[in-house]
């Protein structure tokens, strides 16, 4: 690591020495242990950092690799674990704020709804037009995206949540079987997203939640199916990382999203770790073989048709989310 800043080498040597921590647990399982370690990592990763996690050396780079399927393993515990204290509320989704993230939550879902609202009309629409038919692939058993979602923003909308793993399903539905709207709105299907072919083109947009895929070559499986059997013109969200933050959840590279045309990458800097991808579905079949490769970070895609901060209008709500970011990407 003699090519890192010093601030950069410091903060590799806490990352891995955590990761050894964590690796030796018996259980991820929520306890005190688990929890304190976890909130050290995050509180490690989370301010805001010009690391380049690509240019690690490669016994760093399978660090962050087994570290990223730890998170992903911790946070299905961490899930469960008040998906199932919520059931046992004969109102569930009047108590999701037990669950310690909940307002990260909120903030994540709103900032998705403003992105999404603003590229989701088109030049031919000039009117606020919302998107009717929503997919959430790898749901969940605490799938508080969908929730917040159809509960705050997109009203009138089905939700069709995917997840590979039937019992989270079903922890997941008795969330909001006592509600009358979103149990007459919210369907959920235990499946691998890889075996839903045609039934992609109902939806007008698809979630791709950010462990889905915890490494790129899997992930790149993911997004090139959606690419080949989403509808044209349909909107894909995804979420990716940067900086430190790259430790806790995959990058996603913009060569990996062939197909699609990024419309634009939000990089928050509070609390909501995610950074946030959107993209619209070619309207014609592209090349999906090209070789050249860039990350989804800071400055990492600059074509001469972007523009920068032109989302920064005093009455934008987005305005309190603390974006460092926006590559609006236009025609």
């Amino acid at each position: 690591m003699g090519s890192l800043h010093h601030e950069e080498a410091d903060l590799v040597t806490k990352v891995c020495e955590i990761y050894h921590k964590i690796s030796k647990l018996e259980t991820l399982k929520p306890s005190t242990d688990v929890n304190t370690l976890f909130t050290k990592l995050v509180t490690t990763c989370i301010p805001p950092s010009s690391i380049n996690i690509t240019t690690l050396p490669q016994t760093i780079q399978e660090t962050k690799s087994k570290l990223i399927r730890l998170c992903g393993e911790a946070e299905g515990h961490l899930e469960a674990h008040f998906s199932t204290l919520l059931a046992s509320y004969p109102n569930p989704l009047n108590h999701l704020d037990i669950f310690p993230y909940y307002y990260n939550y909120l903030k994540l879902s709103q900032l998705e709804f403003d992105i999404l609202i603003r590229h989701y009309s088109t030049h031919d629409q000039p009117d606020v037009v919302v998107p009717k038919h929503v997919a959430f692939v790898g749901s969940g058993p605490l799938p508080l995206t969908s929730i917040v979602l159809a509960s705050y923003h997109l009203k009138e909308a089905s939700f069709h949540n995917y997840d590979i793993d039937h019992s989270a399903n079903t922890m997941a539905s008795r969330l909001i079987s006592s509600d009358d709207d979103l149990s007459k709105r919210m369907f959920f299907h235990t499946m691998d997203i890889m075996e839903v072919t045609d039934g992609l083109k109902e939806y007008d947009v698809v979630f791709l939640a950010a462990l889905v895929g915890m490494d790129i070559d899997e992930k790149v499986k993911v997004i090139k199916h959606l690419a080949k059997y989403m509808a044209p013109g349909a909107v894909l969200m995804l979420r990716s990382a940067h900086g430190a933050r790259a430790f806790l959840y995959p990058l996603v590279n913009l060569e990996d999203l062939q197909g699609f045309e990024v419309l634009s990458i939000f990089h928050p800097q509070d609390e909501v770790i995610n950074s946030v991808v959107i993209a619209r579905k070619d309207p014609v079949a592209v090349d999906t073989d090209h070789n050249h490769h860039h990350q989804l970070g800071i400055g990492s895609i600059l074509p001469s048709c972007c523009k920068y901060g032109d989302f920064q209008a005093s009455n934008n709500p987005l305005n309190q989310m603390n974006i460092i970011e926006e590559l609006a990407m236009e025609e």
